[in-house]
């Protein structure tokens, strides 16, 4: 029988709630999750390519007794990504309508680029559908407390590039 392999793109910068929920709930549709760490140099990430997939690889530990999960970094197209790790779907979590019409387009041109991939959908669970990087990070850089929004290790993380 032939593996479901599931891919997670982003670039957790830094990795949250909605990232680590997004993943528990992929890894249940697939035989092995593949979290693929983008290297996105137009976005300036606060953290190095090396932290971003040290966060994901310590909260993607308790998964790894029920499922394969691998944690890759990677640059350029996406679906060349995919190809290149055997998955036959792209896991996309949704928060808002926003996040919906980019995430419809992108599926969209992967779909033309290759149409044997699958974009899968999974909408934030509503106490996640808030939280954004972004957001996370602005919060902690004016002094604001963040652990509702990420892990401890993660808090700790953000304190020390913020100190």
């Amino acid at each position: 029988m032939t593996k479901r392999i599931a891919l997670y793109p982003g670039t957790f910068d830094p990795m949250t709630l909605g990232h680590l929920d997004i993943m528990k709930r992929a890894s249940n549709l697939c035989d092995k999750l593949v979290v693929g760490v983008a290297i996105n140099r137009s976005k300036g990430p606060l953290f190095a390519l090396d932290e971003r997939v040290e966060m994901v690889e310590h909260v993607v530990k308790p998964f790894r007794d029920r499922i394969e999960v691998e944690v890759k970094p990677f640059e350029g197209l996406l679906i060349h990504f995919v190809e290149s790790v055997g998955a036959s779907m792209i896991v996309r979590g949704l928060r808002a309508v926003s996040d919906f019409e980019y995430e419809f387009q992108m599926a969209g041109m992967n779909d033309r680029l290759n149409p044997d991939i699958e974009t899968v959908f999974l909408m934030a669970d509503p106490q996640y559908q808030t939280i954004a990087s972004r957001l996370v990070k602005e919060i902690a850089r004016l002094g604001g407390d963040v652990s509702q929004f990420v892990t401890p290790e993660v808090e700790l993380r953000l304190k020390d590039k913020y100190s």
